[in-house]
């Protein structure tokens, strides 16, 4: 199994390409099941994830290509893939591939919505939390579903198709959003889904499907409107770039000091987390390139956070800005409000001697003057990159196990780090 080997205390200098955003891109593909034509998705990332989506996509009869080749890398940092499918061979989505990674249940949408049936594993992924699928059964009943779940697997049908209505989520779902938007882009009538979830990637989605010929209006807002229609088109879509990952080379420049920019960054995606950074005493300025972060060697300030749906502080940053404060000069307190189950990197960080105590959903960070080089298990996703950010700037060397999960949703970290001064290297095997 893969690791990844750093040695602190480099300074960060020079420029980072942003990848195309994993949490946009997923959905736009599974959004491929809606159509016989082709939906052409550029500025897709090179990802485990991606990967894997690409498989069960195929085991449902897609065909993709990707700059014109059947093969899944090119060089670069983004590509164009092009998904067809022209005909639906297979409505199961079996567990050994959706156990995989949670979003693959997602095509339980479109799947029911174009065949009238579908047969999902539950799903799998970061072990952060239950996350339950009641809301994609209850939404998609509100839409005509008829749902069992029997034998871990959940079976939707509709025998006279989707039809529109008006749902509230009881509880913000990106996921659930996502899924239910699909569904109803095919559905007879209107629909209206409240209390949505506005995420930037339900936005890309809701841009997507329009230009497949969807009709759907207030993406972005708490209330999206989707009139259904008989059929979509094809489409050829960009992906956003990807804010999380903007974000945690954001921490990583604050964490070392030095001077990045972030090419390609949009700031609009991501402001209260800029603005968060901003607060420890980090420099960060919009340019026609991207964003520009700059640290010089002063102290890094202690910031409180709470994570919340967007436009909030996002919870797939609170690792990272876990890391980031365990060098503060003072006290943060961090308050995870979206995952119960998202600080295992807390045990990690302190081997690296981090001073970090639990209260419910909140940790108390208290800032060191160093942190110090140790072996360390990536237990997530976005736990794993705040050992990475940890560990460029603990003295000596830093070795984070089961680097598998940064693959899932960090195209090339390495290079993009050790292109900027830092000491970085996976070791295989």
């Amino acid at each position: 199994m893969d690791r990844i080997r750093i040695v602190g205390g480099n300074r960060l200098s020079g420029n980072i390409p942003i990848s195309g955003a994993k949490n946009a891109a997923l959905p736009l593909m599974i959004a491929s099941l809606l159509t016989r034509e082709t939906l052409t998705l550029e500025n897709v990332p090179h990802l485990a994830d991606v990967e894997q989506l690409i498989r069960i996509l195929g085991n449902h009869g897609v065909d993709y290509s990707v700059n014109g080749r059947r093969h899944s890398q090119t060089e670069g940092y983004s590509r164009t893939i092009n998904f067809t499918a022209a005909n639906i061979v297979d409505t199961t989505a079996p567990y050994d591939l959706v156990s995989k990674m949670r979003a693959s249940f997602w095509v339980v949408g479109p799947l029911l919505a174009r065949m009238g049936e579908a047969k999902v594993s539950l799903p799998g992924g970061c072990a952060i939390g239950t996350r339950p699928v009641d809301l994609f059964i209850d939404g998609l009943q509100a839409l005509g579903a008829k749902i069992d779940v029997e034998s871990g697997y959940v079976l939707a049908r509709t025998a006279k198709g989707l039809r529109g209505n008006r749902y509230r989520f009881a509880k913000i779902s990106v996921g659930a959003t996502h899924v239910l938007m699909m569904a109803a882009a095919l559905a007879r009538g209107e629909t209206v889904l409240e209390n949505a979830a506005r995420e930037p990637e339900v936005v890309n989605l809701a841009e997507c499907l329009n230009a497949m010929g969807a009709k759907i209006s207030g993406a972005g807002t708490g209330v999206i409107t989707i009139e259904g229609v008989d059929e979509l088109h094809g489409a050829s879509v960009r992906v956003i770039p990807d804010r999380i990952e903007t974000g945690t080379y954001a921490m990583a420049v604050a964490m070392t000091g030095g001077d990045v920019l972030l090419e390609g960054a949009r700031a609009d995606l991501l402001e209260n987390a800029l603005e968060t950074i901003a607060r420890t005493g980090t420099e960060i300025t919009t340019t026609n390139e991207g964003i520009r972060v700059y640290r010089n060697g002063a102290g890094i300030e202690p910031v409180d956070i709470t994570t919340e749906p967007f436009p909030g502080f996002p919870t797939d940053l609170q690792a990272q800005f876990m890391g980031l404060m365990t060098m503060a000069r003072g006290r943060s307190h961090i308050t995870e409000t979206i995952f119960e189950n998202r600080f295992m990197h807390v045990q990690e960080l302190a081997r690296l001697g981090a001073h970090i105590t639990l209260s419910g959903q909140t940790a108390i960070v208290d800032g060191v003057a160093k942190l110090k080089g140790a072996p360390v298990m990536a237990t997530d996703l976005r736990a794993s990159v705040s050992l990475v950010i940890a560990g460029l700037a603990a003295e000596g060397e830093t070795v984070v196990n089961r680097v598998y999960h940064l693959d899932r949703g960090f195209e090339r970290l390495e290079e993009k780090l050790s292109g900027c001064g830092a000491t970085i290297e996976r070791i295989s095997g």
